[in-house]
């Protein structure tokens, strides 16, 4: 974490954010993001016992998304082995080089991030950016990550909601790393139906057209993706895919909890 901060200079607004968040603190004080509860001045972000009932992702993965997978020897989940098939098939060029998760999408945490989209817990956003980079620096700093993008909400859905809580996660994670956030990059300009009951080819063709991207993206060479859940992938990766028709950039991801693999 402190070899990504190195070369950013404190400005006054930094200053500013900073006294403002400890004034908001104390009239709001922060709630832990697994069992809601208020987290005391001796404990940071979440109480020390809630921590334990979540898990991380560890070794090994998949190559491709990050997700869990039951031996070394399987290289992609079932979802990217079958994305890799049909890039093969139809002789395309995957449009996301790796993806990274920092928890499970398992047990307590389900509650959580219920609770960050739905319920205004803009606050845990805090604590999964110091996560991923306390777990993922060295990663990121390997990629050569030079902006972060949230993924985009439609109009509608932000607007009725208040907030987008991928934009929540990416602004923390761009305090942590001193790697600007650019949420206007990429736009979302049509709402689609929930994809995780569809095959591939049914997701990818429900997502033609869901996005917009900017031609000013061009300036940016290691671009990572930031979501709240992973499940098939095939939001980033559309994403992806409509970076590609600008610019030859290569494209990472990182979400706060990704699905099971198999």
């Amino acid at each position: 974490m402190a070899g990504l901060r190195m070369t950013r200079k404190i400005s006054t607004g930094d200053i500013f954010d900073r006294v403002q968040g400890t004034v908001m603190d104390m009239m709001f004080p922060p709630r832990c993001p697994v069992c809601d509860e208020i987290v005391g001045p001796m404990e940071k972000y979440i109480h020390h016992e809630c921590r334990r009932q979540l898990l991380p992702i560890e070794q090994p993965v998949c190559m491709r998304c990050g997700k869990s997978v039951p031996s070394e020897q399987q290289e992609y989940c079932e979802d990217c082995g079958k994305a890799m098939e049909h890039h093969r098939l139809y002789r395309e060029k995957d449009s996301i080089k790796q993806g990274k998760a920092v928890f499970a999408y398992r047990d307590s945490i389900k509650q959580t991030m219920y609770r960050f989209k739905y319920s205004n817990r803009r606050e845990y956003s805090a604590f999964f950016a110091q996560m991923a980079v306390d777990k993922y620096a060295a990663w990121i700093r390997s990629c050569g990550i030079d902006v972060i993008i949230p993924v985009p909400m439609y109009r509608g859905k932000k607007k009725a909601r208040g907030y987008n809580q991928a934009e929540c996660f990416a602004k923390e994670l761009s305090k942590r790393t001193g790697i600007p956030m650019a949420k206007g990059l990429v736009r979302r300009v049509k709402n689609t139906q929930p994809l995780k009951t569809l095959g591939y080819a049914e997701r990818k063709n429900s997502l033609n057209g869901a996005f917009q991207v900017m031609d000013s993206i061009v300036q940016y060479y290691h671009i990572l993706i930031v979501d709240d859940i992973y499940t098939t992938g095939s939001t980033i990766e559309s994403i992806g895919r409509e970076i590609a028709k600008h610019c030859d950039s290569q494209v990472y991801s990182l979400c706060v909890c990704i699905g099971q693999g198999s």
